[in-house]
């Protein structure tokens, strides 16, 4: 799907109510002063009378307010951010999980080797409006999501969201939503599910189609004891936040439509947006199925995968460090193999839960922790074990950055600088840790098994599905090993060999 970017294609999407491109641009309206996502059900305005802008924070700088019947606040995110690596997608996604709140715009700028005064420059020259405004933005759309999911005090929301007074949080909620924050606890949203004391139910809205089932599937099949736990439906894992482990449970929206519901319980609930972003990420939920299934679905040897599976993602991970260690532990191993050692590297240098939340007892460790930890007891080679510690140790004092705002290509070189890493697993940290939409994995065993069934090449495959290649890797592994996918894959073109199905995104083929 080709995003519109003049007056006229865009408002023909409004006329349309496309739901498409909800959270790809936002409508102003300037007769009533409302926003509104693109699939407003309210009447359509006149052309005239519509301004369109790419960020919520931009229609809110110019004086808008947010539509109280489509809530445009609540749409997925633009995928743009997670296709494009250039400064200002990596300054958006840094702000997603909380940079400014943490830092500042100063460790912002710094973070992305720019001088604040260069970073505001870019960033207002696309978006119209400054990192502070943009923050401001996602900290109004936190104290929502407080406010109308749980009992919290007002002025507990207000610090909790990020807000540096009651008076400003007040102010902003007022401007942005035109309601004072009792007013909107007055309407809350309906909580889907039970909530037990001290935790916080949301709903990750996702662009249709999204099985939330296999993505968490995907998921609970690699879980590590301790760290994640997979029941069957829901999916359980510690996420190790700026101020403290959280515990997040996810399970698919019981009314079947797209989106997650996720069950929160955080050590500080200023770490929410933060969770929130990361969870997001880890399921994929901002991605543009439209463009990756037009793109994809038009190859003859991928149609018929994709017209059985449309919407597939890219389950991804809430830490790229954690990923880039569980990659290199598990190089030639099983995936339960893999499960196994990561699981013995939690009491020898995670960070223990303040109480174990049922079988959940560590978050994963930290890149200093670990590199200063005694691996010798976890069972790994000579070899593996000095991986280890060389990747913790650069990933601890920054000579591999994998954070949300982090330059792909200059972590994949980084990443195959690291004696033991090599280039499938660097492809796959970009797969998985980075998000990235456009990686292959060369040499891996279950993706040329099924390039094989379907006649084709790693070479072939390795240019035509740009820029999309990451997709296509979920659809060929689903062909080799469908026990992991929730949706069956149409019958091979010849048949599949015999031979055991290699672990998936946890062995190379070197």
């Amino acid at each position: 799907m080709t995003t519109p970017t003049d007056h006229e294609h865009r408002y023909r999407a409004v006329v349309g109510r496309d739901a498409r491109f909800d959270g790809w641009f936002f409508t102003a309206v300037r007769t009533t002063g409302i926003y509104c996502r693109p699939s407003c059900p309210a009447r359509t305005p006149k052309s005239a009378n519509v301004s369109f802008f790419s960020t919520a924070a931009g229609a809110q700088a110019a004086g808008y307010r947010a539509c109280r019947r489509c809530r445009p606040d609540a749409v997925p995110g633009s995928p743009e951010w997670d296709v494009r690596a250039d400064v200002v997608a990596r300054a958006m996604r840094l702000i997603a999980d909380g940079e400014v709140e943490r830092s500042g715009v100063p460790g912002l700028a710094r973070r992305l080797g720019y001088s604040e005064r260069q970073l505001h420059r870019l960033v207002v020259g696309e978006l119209g409006v400054g990192p502070l405004a943009l923050a401001r933005a996602q900290r109004a759309h936190t104290a929502r999501l407080l406010i109308e999911t749980s009992p919290l005090p007002m002025a507990d929301v207000a610090f909790a969201a990020g807000f540096a007074s009651i008076r400003q949080f007040n102010d902003t909620v007022r401007e942005v939503f035109a309601a004072t924050p009792t007013e909107l606890r007055r309407r809350p949203a309906p909580a889907p599910g039970a909530t037990t004391p001290g935790e916080l139910t949301l709903r990750l809205a996702a662009r249709a189609p999204y099985d939330a089932a296999e993505v968490l599937l995907f998921l609970g099949a690699h879980a590590v004891p301790g760290l994640e736990e997979w029941d069957g439906r829901t999916f359980s894992r510690v996420l190790d936040l700026p101020h403290g482990p959280g515990v997040v449970r996810l399970s698919p929206a019981a009314d079947g439509s797209a989106a997650v519901v996720a069950r929160l319980q955080l050590a500080e609930l200023r770490d929410l947006g933060t969770a929130v972003s990361r969870c997001r990420r880890m399921l994929d939920l901002d991605a543009d199925p439209a463009a990756v299934d037009a793109v994809l679905g038009d190859d003859p040897a991928l149609a018929d995968l994709v017209a059985a599976a449309p919407g597939r993602r890219v389950p991804g991970s809430p830490d790229g460090p954690e990923l880039a260690i569980r990659a290199v532990l598990g190089q030639q191993v099983s995936v339960a193999g893999a499960r196994t050692l990561t699981a013995r590297l939690l009491p020898a240098a995670g960070v223990p839960l303040a109480t174990p939340a049922g079988t959940l007892t560590h978050a994963f460790p930290r890149p200093d922790a670990l590199a200063a930890a005694d691996l010798s007891t976890v069972g790994l080679t000579g070899a593996r074990r000095a991986a280890v510690h060389a990747l913790a140790a650069a990933l601890a004092d920054g000579a591999v950055a994998l954070d949300p705002g982090a330059d792909r290509d200059e972590a994949g070189r980084a990443l195959l600088a690291v004696r033991g890493v090599g280039p499938w697993t660097a492809a796959l940290v970009a797969l998985r840790g980075l998000a990235d939409p456009d990686v292959w994995l060369p040499g891996d065993l279950a993706l040329r098994r099924s390039l094989a069934t379907l006649g084709s090449t790693d070479a072939e495959a390795a240019g035509r599905w740009r820029p999309w290649r990451s997709y296509a890797v979920m659809h060929l592994w689903a062909l080799a090993a469908p026990s992991l996918f929730t949706r069956p894959t149409p019958p091979a073109r010849s048949p599949l060999p015999p031979a055991p199905v290699p672990a998936l995104s946890e062995r190379s083929a070197s």
